[in-house]
């Protein structure tokens, strides 16, 4: 429907904003701020702060994040200690990640103190593993000479978002399509090396995703194409590369993060997608979007506006006049009496009156589910749900 409709035109507006930026240049005049597009859903432990470190400031100065270290790890720890966890570390640091269950949880984290920040685990009893830290100045200062290198003419910006040169060198490798920032830093904070800008009408070419596949510091890879349309494309990449590459099929932003929180970097590509893959298609994935020309579908008419939701292999199964009313009921028929926990992924144009509703109904209605709320940022889809 979406596409019938000519949804990718919306592009221009992007065009629009790249023009206006361009005479800025020329004009030797400031680029202005952007608006500010990162709706925020309250205080929560597992959101990542928007990617302040990686930018550069317009007087060219290198902005850098106030805390210096990023530190990741895998750690085995008892569930019932992973909120005294969480507490412990948002004493000392933010852009706080802890995802997973079951005893093995992946961990994010910036901070000033590396030491405290694995003692955290120690002191629960827990075992940290896989430890990754990464200084962030450095990686900043990095990304500014790059630009600064671009905006001289003496290279080309990559069409994905590659690793630094600060990444230690893994097993196996990750590369992940994505659009959003926010979807991008959560695929980062999970150890993803490689993320190429793609989703729903906008679908990377070959040569994007295999330019990824060879960049990232790995000769084994994975690859989460995270969209039925891109699958195919990423399954022509082993034939062009002497790296080994496994695709794993997922077809939604929601199953990629389930993928990932099994992902073991010091594991081949075959123990990776053999555990990746099962963890992928136990999420039920619905999505929420605005339908854009009128029409008759199972669930009803539809009219150009009404907000639409969809499930993943049942096509469209609520119809409403408002985001909060499809999000209900499309969740009424996700969330199982097997099911557990609910992520909720924000897209670019959800508002936080609209998440805070989402969440107090599943508060309310569902009060035995866990509920995670990340910013995604994706486009066309306020909202985005994993249930599993």
């Amino acid at each position: 429907m979406l596409k019938e409709a000519g949804v990718v035109d919306a592009g221009g507006a992007g065009f629009v904003l790249l023009l206006d930026a361009a005479l800025h240049v020329v004009d030797g005049e400031p680029i202005p701020e952007p608006d500010d597009v990162e709706h925020a859903v309250g205080p929560s432990p597992h959101r990542l702060a928007a990617a302040a470190h990686r930018s550069a400031a317009v007087d060219g100065t290198p902005d850098v994040s106030e805390l210096r270290y990023e530190v990741m790890y895998l750690l085995r720890l008892d569930d019932e200690r992973i909120d005294a966890f969480r507490e412990r570390w948002a004493a000392i640091g933010d852009s706080i990640v802890v995802v997973g269950g079951g005893g093995l949880w992946n961990c994010h984290v910036h901070t000033d103190d590396v030491g405290a920040a694995i003692e955290v685990a120690l002191d629960l009893d827990g075992r940290p593993s896989r430890i990754r830290v990464t200084d962030l100045a450095e990686e900043v200062a990095e990304e500014h000479a790059r630009r600064e290198a671009e905006l001289a003419g003496s290279a080309e910006p990559p069409p994905f978002s590659g690793p630094s040169s600060s990444l230690p060198s893994v097993t196996c490798a990750v590369v992940a399509v994505a659009s959003g920032v926010g979807l991008v830093e959560l695929f980062g904070a999970l150890g993803v090396q490689g993320v190429v800008t793609g989703g729903q009408t906008l679908n990377p070419s070959t040569a994007e995703l295999l330019a990824a596949v060879e960049a990232v510091n790995s000769e084994q890879v994975v690859v989460l194409p995270n969209n039925r349309n891109i699958v195919p494309v990423a399954e022509q990449l082993a034939a062009l590369t002497t790296k080994q590459v496994v695709v794993v099929p997922t077809t939604s932003m929601p199953e990629a993060l389930a993928a990932l929180v099994v992902y073991d970097p010091e594991a081949d590509a075959g123990v990776n997608a053999a555990a990746m893959g099962p963890a992928a298609t136990s999420v039920a994935t619905g999505e929420v979007t605005q339908a854009v020309r009128a029409t008759t579908l199972a669930v009803g008419p539809v009219d150009a506006g009404d907000w639409i939701g969809l499930v993943r292999g049942d096509g469209v199964v609520a119809v409403g006049s408002s985001a909060v009313e499809v999000s209900v009921t499309l969740l009424e028929q996700l969330v199982t009496p097997d099911r557990e926990i609910v992520t909720v992924l924000t897209g670019a144009d959800a508002t936080a009156e609209q998440t805070a509703s989402i969440t107090a109904w599943l508060a309310d209605q569902l009060p035995q589910v866990e509920v995670e709320v990340h910013h995604g940022g994706q486009p066309l889809y306020p909202y985005l749900f994993g249930v599993e």
